[in-house]
């Protein structure tokens, strides 16, 4: 499912114009992907990774876990053909979704897929009548206990119907890959933004400071651009989820909230947290992790972060009363900048 793809993020450290250090400069590169937009910053002598390179590494990933390409494995495997050898970036996805899968207690799960779609937020986007006998019906074929990645790295599922929609995972993992592949090329310091999630590794050598990053208001309105947090990253990947600029308000209560898919239940709920930001070591992990922290509430969530130590987290939330309240983790305070 794709819900927290509405982030809004203000990428400061991109919007530097390039300039000359020494022998360093910065490079950047702008492109589409996914369904939205990148760029990529990189400080260097000279340039070392352009644009079409950069597309054709995302177009690997695509056919890779692309649910919108009916030539990528993943749609391959939804429509039934158990012969798909996967290669290494569905693995990856699929080992960390299993992981965080395990660790919320099945709240994170992308075999929600057929429910995604059901709602109209899949890639045809067509919704179909809903009812409690139709989402239990439904609901048969959602759990990612119920697949399994097998030594010949095929996929076996208990149930033909069951359909894989990494979406709040992978674009993490995008960016991660495309980190990677700048570092292969010996790039040592850097920024990558896709669809809004970001992985900075070494720092603004030229500017001599941290890469800095804003995180939004997830309550203000489309012309407004408000920021609750500046954060430095350094070897650090950041997502944030949340229905940004889509907060619903109940019409009774004046509380604020956004809808959320429970892939246990299969309704789309009312969830009061209104936007999780998470940094991680990876992309990947911030990126399902925020997910998660969408559908789980704020007790399950802060518990799951005492065993959890290397996650930093800001949650923007509703109280009993309405009232917008942050959740911040020791360790994302410290990341916080003046």
């Amino acid at each position: 499912m794709d819900f927290k793809k509405l982030a809004s993020l203000l990428i400061l450290a991109l919007l530097t114009l390039s300039c000359q250090s020494d022998h360093l400069q910065f490079f950047v590169i702008q492109g589409e992907a996914q369904g939205s937009t990148y760029a990529i910053k990189y400080s260097s002598e000279h340039e070392v990774v352009n644009k079409k390179t950069i597309d054709s590494l995302l177009l690997v990933f695509d056919l890779s876990l692309s649910t919108y390409r009916p030539d990528s494995k993943i749609s391959k495997i939804n429509a039934g053909d158990s012969t798909i050898v996967v290669d290494d970036l569905f693995e990856k996805t699929f080992s960390t979704s299993h992981q965080i899968f395990t660790e919320t207690n099945g709240l994170f799960d992308p075999t929600i897929g057929v429910l995604v779609n059901a709602y109209g937020f899949g890639p045809n986007k067509k919704r179909i009548d809903l009812n409690a006998s139709k989402i239990d019906s439904l609901l048969v074929f959602v759990g990612f206990d119920k697949v399994s990645l097998n030594q010949d790295k095929t996929i076996t599922k208990k149930h033909p119907e069951t359909y894989f929609d990494f979406n709040a995972i992978a674009q993490g993992f995008s960016v991660d890959v495309v980190v990677d592949f700048l570092k292969s090329k010996g790039i040592q310091d850097g920024i990558v933004e896709i669809g809004g999630e970001i992985l900075a590794f070494g720092s603004n050598k030229i500017e001599q400071k941290n890469w800095i990053v804003g995180i939004d208001d997830p309550t203000q309105s489309p012309e407004e651009r408000t920021i609750i947090a500046k954060i430095k990253l350094e070897n650090l990947g950041m997502a944030t989820s949340g229905n940004y600029r889509k907060v619903k308000i109940d019409s009774l209560t004046g509380q604020k909230f956004v809808h959320i898919i429970n892939p246990k239940t299969g309704v789309s709920e009312k969830s009061n947290i209104l936007s999780a930001t998470v940094l991680a070591p990876t992309c990947i992990e911030a990126d399902g992790y925020a997910t998660a922290f969408m559908i789980m509430d704020l007790e399950a969530t802060t518990a799951l972060l005492k065993t959890k130590k290397e996650l930093a987290v800001l949650l923007i939330y509703t109280d009993e009363n309405g009232k917008i309240k942050q959740f911040q983790s020791d360790n994302f305070k410290e990341l916080i900048v003046d």
